[in-house]
């Protein structure tokens, strides 16, 4: 007993609050009692009118109620507010009377928060005997489910005796779903469209979707009038449309006849998968689900033309319509549907015979199952409100999951401690608080208080002696007049502008003063800092208690902190101070510092310009020197070039030798073209320092001859006489080839004419034929 004494003594401290959080106040810029309160929910201020002392700002007066008490600020004019809340209507648990039941209280509660800071307030549940009960039975009558419509067709007086047992209010409801009526999930031949059953089957109905059959109703005869009417129907592939089927039976309210007091419930019974969205695809279904009703003569008249819900539509119209769903389904789809039960809130799945005879009794336990778990959630949650639940549940039980008890029974009442956090300032915003699937809610308004109430003991003093008399005292703190500024309006602006004379306090256009001070007629009157000394320089931006540390020492304890920065004593160096002076790692073997090309400290070479340690020797970033220092090994090896003139002051860094044979120096050999054209050929080799070289240069350079300017002159023009007269040959060619051409032309056509042999009338030959008439032809 002696043990456990003191494990007992440290429960109770810790139930009574000594091992709460400390309470801590966060500040920021403060400038007024407004921007305390809003800068942490424990930030208190003091509105003493003397309280702060010589150099220090206002902000002193913002911080928790503990430190302003010790530092001797009363109670009395210590302003923080407290959440407040008003319980604006409770009314109280009752039975059901005409089917009237209220199981939550409070309904209503205002509340008015400082932010940041948490209020707690408990709401009660009782479940209620004899609650009004909606229950819709939605079955599948795909060809599948022939043996189990036979059963659900005299099932209305066992179903009506089970909800008898729970309430005295029940009504019931019939549905029925297939799958959409377009290939591939349905036969769109005309004649299977009327009957997708066998030949064999004579009552089978034509192809649907969902098909609203009863609305909600007390009377069990009409329950079973109505199913008895219905015949089997049937599909190609095995998942049925019941999510477009759930989704009509959940927004269409009026159709299906949801009574806005009632539990309602969803009974779907089948023996196969479900489509979803992104499935309608398959038949070109592109048009996502907009969760509205499209019901026409008791007929889902989109099912072809909008593709089926997503899991998450539906789980959120459900929660939204408070419908409370049971999965009836047989053993082969069971683990298809307790995985969907676990998306959808307020669900349970049973396991249906084969012939649906065990959906009372399956009914039956699924509703004691949902209607004894009880879940509390909100709806319309406000920006920057954070809720938690902390459920105490029968006997005083606390249940380990937020927002929910389970194995309520009916007269049970559990309470639910809800603690409310807005985290910012608002008003007038609301959100609903309610148990799932049940239609009582409570109601929380939020406003929040960011403006001090500050009492004025006393006459109002206008102006204000405190305040040089050209203000008056708000919250302890003076409010200046137009034309004054300053911490006690000391400060007379006259024609300038206010926010010129600020801003002469900002550096760069940050916060006024660094905020370690006040502006004060343009300048900087700056503040005492945590331990009693001063913040300084021209915006109060210097101070000498935060410089770097050094084995938990600022400065390493080997030297001063001036303005952020540590003055290190002889000897030690750093920016902590926290090296010994020493270059013994950085001297090379040619006893410089670092090469030349970097700085010792703390021992080690800080090198310039792209040079590495550990003795800055090599840069593989810099650029090539064979090809920096060309010019320079031009007029220094051949005195010419760009540096031809002034070669002894631009090339000053580089100590040359002139080579015949051979290089000594071991680097890279370098080559590059001079200005006439000649590749030089040189070493170069980097001295202590960054530019400083030793350069040994070969005496002969590589030049090309010059060019042969009259066999180019001569060529050229050989060259030019050669092609004008290829192209004088060219053209004597054509012009030859064209006459042949011409030429044949004319032959062909002259052999093809023929002449007339008849002579001319007219004509006469140019030849006279004279005879002698003496002539005897004798000698």
């Amino acid at each position: 007993m002696d043990r456990c004494m003191p494990l007992l003594i440290l429960l109770l401290m810790g139930r009574h609050g000594l091992c709460q959080q400390e309470e801590v106040c966060s500040k920021s810029l403060i400038n007024s009692c407004d921007d305390c309160i809003k800068s942490g929910p424990y930030c208190a201020w003091c509105q003493t009118l003397n309280f702060t002392k010589d150099g220090e700002q206002d902000a002193v007066r913002c911080n928790t109620r503990a430190e302003l008490i010790k530092r001797g600020c009363k109670e009395n004019e210590i302003i923080s507010p407290k959440n407040k809340r008003n319980i604006a209507k409770d009314d109280p648990l009752s039975a059901s009377q005409n089917g009237q039941v209220v199981q939550m209280r409070p309904q209503k509660i205002d509340l008015d928060l400082r932010p940041g800071l948490p209020v707690s307030f408990n709401v009660s549940f009782k479940a209620a005997e004899g609650h009004p009960v909606d229950l819709y039975y939605l079955m599948d009558l795909s060809y599948s489910m022939k043996d189990d419509l036979a059963n659900v067709q005299v099932l209305g007086t066992d179903l009506f005796a089970a909800l008898r047992k729970i309430t005295n209010h029940a009504r019931i409801g019939f549905g029925a779903f297939v799958d959409k009526t377009v290939l591939p999930y349905t036969n769109t031949n005309k004649e299977k469209l009327k009957k997708p059953c066998d030949e064999n089957d004579q009552q089978c109905q034509p192809a649907f979707g969902y098909r609203h059959v009863l609305s909600l109703t007390p009377n069990k005869n009409d329950f079973e009038a109505e199913v008895k009417k219905q015949f089997i129907s049937g599909n190609l592939d095995s998942p049925e449309g019941s999510l477009d089927a759930m989704m009509q039976a959940a927004v269409c309210e009026d159709k299906i006849g949801w009574n806005s007091n009632s539990t309602r419930l969803i009974v779907l019974t089948t023996d196969a998968g479900f489509h979803m969205a992104g499935d309608g695809k398959l038949a070109g279904i592109l048009e996502p689900n907009d969760e509205k009703c499209y019901m026409e003569n008791n007929l889902y008249v989109k099912s072809t033309e909008m593709d089926y819900p997503s899991v998450g539509q539906l789980a959120m119209q459900l929660e939204k319509n408070r419908i409370q769903t049971i999965f009836a389904v047989t053993q082969n789809v069971e683990s298809v549907y307790k995985e969907l039960s676990k998306m959808i809130p307020k669900s349970e799945v049973g396991v249906l015979s084969s012939d649906s005879k065990n959906v009372v009794q399956l009914i039956e336990r699924a509703y004691n199952a949902l209607s004894s778990k009880v879940t509390i959630t909100h709806d319309n949650l406000p920006e920057k409100v954070r809720v938690v639940y902390r459920p105490i549940c029968r006997n005083g039980e606390k249940s380990e999951k937020e927002g929910v008890c389970d194995q309520v029974h009916v007269g049970d009442e559990v309470i639910f401690e809800i603690t409310v956090t807005a985290d910012t300032c608002m008003e007038n915003k609301f959100f609903t608080i309610s148990p799932r699937g049940i239609k009582d809610t409570l109601t929380v308004t939020i406003n929040t208080t960011c403006k001090c109430q500050c009492d004025t003991a006393g006459p109002i003093i206008d102006p204000h002696p405190h305040c040089n008399m050209s203000g008056s005292i708000s919250c302890g703190i003076c409010s200046c007049k137009e034309g004054h500024v300053g911490q006690f309006c000391n400060c007379k602006i006259g024609n300038k502008q206010e926010h010129t004379l600020r801003a002469s306090c900002q550096k760069d256009n940050g916060t006024e003063c660094e905020g370690r001070g006040d502006c004060v007629c343009g300048r900087c009157e700056c503040h005492n800092t945590d331990s009693g000394s001063q913040y300084y320089g021209s915006y109060c931006e210097c101070d000498d208690d935060h410089c770097e540390k050094f084995q938990n020492q600022q400065c390493g304890g080997k030297g001063k902190c001036k303005c952020g920065k540590c003055e290190c004593n002889s000897g030690f160096e750093g920016s902590a101070c926290q090296c010994k002076t020493s270059d013994e790692a950085c001297r090379t073997v040619n006893n410089s510092v670092c090469n030349g090309r970097g700085i010792c400290k703390c021992n080690q070479c800080e090198c310039k310009g792209g040079y590495q340690r550990p003795h800055c020797l090599e840069c593989p970033g810099c650029t090539d020197p064979c090809q920096t220092k060309v010019n320079c090994i031009e007029c220094l090896g051949f005195e010419s070039g760009p540096f031809k003139k002034n070669c002894s002051e631009a090339c000053k860094t580089i100590s040359s030798t002139i080579v015949k044979e051979a290089f000594t120096l071991s680097p890279k050999e370098c080559k590059q073209k001079d200005s006439e054209g000649c590749w030089m050929t040189f070493k170069l080799v980097q001295l202590v320092g960054e530019d400083n070289y030793k350069a040994e240069i070969m005496m002969k350079r590589d030049c090309p001859k010059p060019p042969n300017v009259i066999a180019i002159i001569g060529g050229s023009i050989a060259a030019v006489a050669l092609i004008g007269i290829l192209l004088l040959m060219l053209i004597k060619l054509l012009l030859y080839m064209k006459d042949l051409k011409e030429f044949r032309k004319f032959e062909n056509e002259k052999k093809k004419s023929k002449w007339a042999e008849a002579d001319n009338p007219l004509f006469q030959t140019a030849t006279t034929t004279v005879a002698n008439p003496t002539f005897t032809g004798g000698d």
